[in-house]
């Protein structure tokens, strides 16, 4: 049988936002943005065709990507002529994406080599800020950002192994997903730096970007382990930057303001020294950990002639890196792994930590002037995140009345939650506190659609077990709490089989016992499903106190979970309200 999913827009809708995307690219005179593009009537095509399959849940989405990933139908050149060839199949990211039903319509621009966060590095032209042209729209996946920015398309893929997936979502007013290492698979990616390179997701909406990851957290192949977190506690603890490096005096208030946002949203923060990572962060670029990027294309760039059109600066570092030999590179990370242990034993007791996502928002004459100087700058906050094993969630915040060097004229400002590996639900989840405090965006400030943060982490190659709760652990009840503790997250309203009993317990806080199967007198008792890690889940089972227990239930839909349950002689002296179908129903009826 053949199971059809909602898509995310009907054909008729579809049609009109394809035609309306045109429209845009054409009225932009924005030639920088695309290296290829379908026409519109290949694009009317390759839609129709989406809908001739059976329904995916992004089909009828609109996707543009980087030109340092495959698509089937569209050369490849990173961003570099010379380098230009046909890829025979598509990267497995957009594989799953098109299996899902989205409409590829072009690539995007880059630094090539996906080197860079400046957007200007490209034989095919400078990408300029989507709002202000003479700025920069942040690199390397710059073509990325700016189509989604300008609304030529629903989403897009970019590349991050510096902050190309943060700083131009940063600058651009975008969410940008930034996920664990290993989450998304790489093949069909030119390299940058192999060990550190993450297929990323620019949306408009918090919403588009948490759908498009769901897809793509299919195809990884790192093994997350039994501890993941799938949500963030009710108060988490959030590490914040006792000094703040590059920030101008508008970047700064903008930057406190949003740390005062989330303790007002209830979140703990504490100061810490950002110093160490700052200073490890240079190992990118400037120790022998670099030489990864001679290994993924120096070959070529040795021997690339003036009509390949390498870009000069990337030449520059793509050479020097190759004159590190193997030994430095061992020793190099046997250094970066002294220092991300040491950091991160001091974030242990963090549940994230909130950093600005760009210093500032350059002029591309200001990158002219000093290509190296300025862009060493723009990954002040981003660079040590892949060498550290975080996941990051970039997300608009506030406009700023200048770029942070003096340029008078509105800019965005905008802010990253980090997490641990596979702590990509727990960034999410606090970043949806921010922009549910009222970060803006001139792009979209409808809060109206948004779904359960970081929801797509259960896709993701990682353990995870369900639990149904039925009383006191339900949402907005005192002991929900708990299951915020161990990283749960809510994932729907279920009913048991209708089989069972429940019982209101005489104990502080008031809570229902459910016993069964049984043969007779039973129901359907309503519930929640909530998901965690089996480590969580030992965690939750270690809290519950008499009578309480865990065993195996059966829900309506037959399927047989861990969930709450009570022995009989715990409930012997107890009122049946079985008949109340659920303990939400019981507290109605008793408050009248």
């Amino acid at each position: 049988m053949t199971v059809t999913v909602a898509p995310y827009r009907t054909v008729e809708e579809a049609t009109v936002a394809l035609d309306a995307a045109y429209d845009r690219i054409a009225a932009a005179d924005r030639p920088e943005v695309f290296l290829s593009l379908l026409t519109r009537e290949d694009a009317h095509d390759a839609l129709a065709a989406s809908f001739t399959r059976p329904t995916g849940p992004l089909t009828g989405m609109l996707v543009a990507v980087k030109d340092n990933i495959d698509v089937l139908g569209f050369d490849t050149t990173a961003g570099c002529p010379g380098f230009r060839y046909t890829p025979e199949e598509d990267a497995a990211s957009v594989a799953a994406l098109r299996a899902a039903g989205v409409t590829v319509i072009g690539k995007t621009n880059l630094d090539q080599f996906a080197t860079g966060l400046v957007g200007t590095r490209s034989p095919y032209g400078t990408v300029r800020d989507s709002r202000v042209p003479a700025r920069i729209s942040g690199g390397s996946s710059s073509g990325s950002a700016v189509a989604v920015a300008l609304g030529f398309v629903d989403a897009a893929l970019g590349t991050d192994t510096a902050g190309s997936g943060r700083v131009p979502a940063g600058l651009q007013g975008l969410t940008g997903v930034k996920p664990t290492l290993g989450v998304v698979s790489t093949k069909g990616v030119v390299p940058a730096c192999a060990s550190y390179d993450c297929v990323t997701v620019f949306a408009r909406q918090t919403d588009t970007a948490e759908q498009v990851m769901t897809v793509l957290a299919t195809t990884g192949d790192r093994d997350g382990g039994a501890d993941v977190r799938f949500a963030a506690p009710a108060t988490p603890v959030i590490g914040v930057p006792a000094e703040l490096p590059e920030l101008s005096g508008s970047w700064r208030t903008a930057f406190l303001s949003a740390v005062h946002a989330l303790r007002d949203a209830g979140c703990g923060i504490r100061t810490i020294d950002l110093d160490p990572a700052l200073d490890a962060a240079r190992m990118l670029y400037e120790s022998p950990i670099v030489a990864e990027r001679a290994e993924a294309v120096g070959a070529f760039v040795a021997t690339a002639t003036p009509e390949d059109a390498v870009d000069p600066t990337v030449d520059g570092i793509i050479t020097a890196a190759g004159r590190f030999s193997g030994p430095e590179v061992l020793a190099a990370r046997r250094d970066l792994d002294r220092r991300r242990a040491s950091i991160m034993a001091g974030w242990d007791d963090l549940d994230a930590v909130l950093i600005p996502t760009a210093p500032f928002h350059p002029t591309i004459a200001e990158v002219t002037a000093d290509p190296v100087g300025v862009n060493a700058a723009m990954g002040t906050y981003t660079n040590f995140c892949n060498l550290f094993d975080l996941c990051g969630v970039a997300v608009p915040w506030i406009t700023v009345p200048d770029n942070g060097r003096g340029d008078a004229g509105p800019a965005q400002f905008g802010v990253t939650v980090l997490a641990p590996a596979f702590g990509d639900a727990v960034a999410a989840d606090i970043a949806a506190r921010l922009t549910g405090a009222g970060a803006e965006t001139a792009l979209d400030t409808d809060p109206a659609a948004r779904r359960t943060p970081g929801s797509w982490i259960r896709a993701a190659r990682v353990e995870h077990t369900s639990v149904v709760v039925v009383g006191a652990h339900l949402r907005g009840q005192p002991l929900n709490s708990q299951l915020a503790a161990v990283g749960a997250v809510f994932a729907g309203d279920v009913e048991t089989s209708p089989d069972y009993r429940l019982f209101a317990l005489d104990t502080v806080p008031p809570k229902p016992g459910m016993t069964g199967p049984v043969a007779q007198g039973g129901a359907a008792i309503a519930g929640e499903e909530w998901v965690l890690s089996p480590a969580g889940l030992a965690r939750f089972l270690g809290q519950l106190p008499a009578p309480m227990a865990l065993g195996e239930i059966t829900l309506s839909d037959g399927r047989r979970v861990t969930g709450f349950t009570c022995q009989p002689e715990a409930v012997a002296d107890a009122t049946e309200i079985t008949a109340t179908g659920g303990w939400r129903n019981h507290l109605a009826e008793v408050r009248g």
